[in-house]
């Protein structure tokens, strides 16, 4: 599977890869660093190979920048999805200061092993 993770994401994606590839399932972390120029090469190049392709960010799903890297990149993909671009954001909440609550609303490690594992039916 290819996971697209920006920003504070990339961490969580990174950790989420090293469990699941114990579990052997493979995974491509991209980190496209910048949204402006998108890097839909990369993405496109590695989504041809994994057939899958799930995105991570903190903000919310609505109009976040998950949407924005699935539209760019969806048009050049979409013969080569085995399963829908799947998109992981925050909870529709304001992201609070203190860090136990912080880690409610935004993704966090467990939260990608799972659905990679619902995405590529290994659940």
């Amino acid at each position: 599977i290819t996971l697209v993770a920006t920003s504070y994401m990339v961490l969580k994606a990174l950790e989420a890869a090293e469990k699941l590839e114990e579990e052997g399932i493979g995974c491509e972390v991209i980190d496209p660093r910048t949204l402006s120029p998108l890097d839909t090469g990369t993405i496109t190049g590695s989504v041809k190979k994994t057939g899958n392709l799930l995105i991570v960010h903190e903000s919310v799903k609505r109009a976040g920048t998950g949407a924005y890297i699935a539209a760019e990149v969806g048009k050049d993909i979409f013969d080569y999805l085995d399963t829908p671009i799947d998109i992981i954001g925050g909870k529709f909440s304001p992201i609070p200061y203190a860090y136990p609550l912080e880690s409610e609303v935004i993704p966090q490690t467990d939260d990608i092993v799972d659905r990679v594992k619902i995405i590529t039916g290994k659940r």
